[in-house]
Formats: C-alpha cells, structure tokens, sequence
C-alpha cells in the first residue's frame, strides 16, 4: 500500500531498483504522484523530482483550504499550512500523521465503505461529516472532509487528495430591539384610533393635555410620521395596536407593543 500511494511502482530507492542513480531519479520524473503531477509528492527532501512538483508545493501552500494528500489509510503525506492549522502545528509535523487521528467521522463505518470502494478500483468523491478540535479545551467544529483518489489510475489503493471545509457558524440572533411604543403610549394610540380627543385622552389616563401631545410628539419623531392618523396607522402596521379588536386596544402580545424595527 505504501509503494502505491507513493508512486504506483515499486521501488523508491535507487539501489533496491537496481539501475544506476540518474536513470532511477529519471523515472521518478516519469511517473505521476498522488497529486497527478511528476515525481512521487510526500518524498523527504533532497530526492529527485520534476520542477512541477516543487509549483505544485508552492500552490498548496498559498490554497486557504485546508488541503493533505495522504495514503489510502489516512496517513499524511503533504500537509499545506490551512491543514497544519486545524492540528496546531507546521506542515512538516504531519507527515507521518493520520487523518483520523484529529477528525471524527459521524459514521465511522463510512471509513469502511470508502476502502472496499477504494479497493475495487472506483475512483469516486467521497464526502465524509467530520468533528475537530484544534486543541485540547476547544470548542469543537464540524465540516466536510472531501476525499478525491488522485495519482497513477493503475495504484491500488490510490493516493488521496483531502480537503477540509468547514461548516459556517450560524450567525447569533440579534437582540430585541427597544419597544415600539411605551405601555401609556400604546394606549394612547389605541384611545385616538377610536376617536378620542386630546383632552379626552388625557381623562381617561390621567393627563393633561400638554402631557398627551408630549407623547404623540416622541412618537411622531420617533417613527418618522406626522398626524395622528399616520400615527395610528403606524401603530398597526408595528404591532402596537390588536388589528382585530374594537374599540381599539393594545396588542395582547405585551402592553409595550411590538419591538421596534429600528429607526
């Protein structure tokens, strides 16, 4: 499996090849590895590969998903540093890792499934719910682990290509707003709307008159209206008034009203 994944051949090392150094370190720029790209990606530093492999390395790195190519068991072979992150450490302290080690599968015995299907040679994407923490004492986070069989068709099991996306959180609900309307101004509203007048309105809840107009006046420049009919009318429209009572009423969802939408 580890001969696979690392290049679809067998033989890493010149000398078990049995052909001199440089032919050897010319197959190895022959071959595809895991990532689809010359030279067999996940090799220590210092052996023989093609160019692209290094563009490739540069691109992984600067990629803000979490990204690793790892053996068909899990085990880390490339880790760019959005991977690295999510284990709090380097991408060097990877390799040699496994997958499973930091991310929990919902249904484990999906890990099984991929494998049979890995073995039987179908070449599938295969999403996997994962959880996570990235250090002890974190909350823990959820997403989606894709995996992608990737390298030489002929490697069985293949190499894969994983990437990790992880799930948005939900934005927290915004806090109430302050009420639209106040207990006694609400059934100041509800007083006009029935027709009442101003001295009226003042009687029935103790006021004066200067102290009823004080309150439709703060309403009025609180909701950007003027008159008492488009007072009233607003007050329908916010919820403050009962829209199927009469005589008119507060609503009986509170005597403050509905909540206010905002100026």
């Amino acid at each position: 499996m580890r001969e696979a994944a690392d290049g679809g051949a067998p033989g890493g090392d010149p000398a078990d090849s049995g052909m001199p150094e440089s032919n050897a370190a010319g197959a190895d720029r022959e071959r595809p590895g895991p990532a689809g790209l010359p030279g067999p990606a996940g090799l220590p530093s210092g052996c023989a590969v093609s160019p692209y492999r290094d563009y490739f390395l540069m691109l992984l790195d600067r990629i803000p998903i979490p990204i690793a190519v790892c053996r068909a068991d899990g085990e880390v072979l490339i880790a760019n540093p959005a991977m690295a992150a999510q284990w709090g450490a380097v991408p060097g302290q990877l390799r040699g890792r496994n997958l499973l080690d930091r991310f929990r599968p919902r249904d484990p015995a999906q890990i099984a499934r991929i494998m049979d299907a890995l073995r039987l040679g179908r070449r599938s994407r295969y999403p996997v719910r994962v959880d996570w923490r990235t250090a002890p004492g974190e909350a823990e986070r959820t997403g989606e682990l894709t995996i992608d069989p990737v390298g030489d068709p002929s490697a069985s099991p293949p190499a894969l290509l994983a990437l990790l996306r992880e799930d948005t959180p939900a934005a927290p609900a915004a806090p109430p707003g302050p009420p639209a309307a106040s207990p006694v101004e609400a059934r100041i509203l509800a007083l006009a709307a029935g027709g009442a007048t101003t001295a009226a309105i003042g009687g029935a809840l103790g006021l004066t008159v200067d102290g009823v107009n004080y309150h439709l006046t703060r309403l009025s420049r609180r909701w950007r209206v003027q008159g008492r009919t488009a007072l009233v009318a607003k007050a329908y429209v916010l919820g403050v008034l009962a829209p199927d009572r009469w005589p008119p009423a507060p609503a009986l969802h509170g005597d403050a009203g509905a909540r206010s939408p905002g100026p």
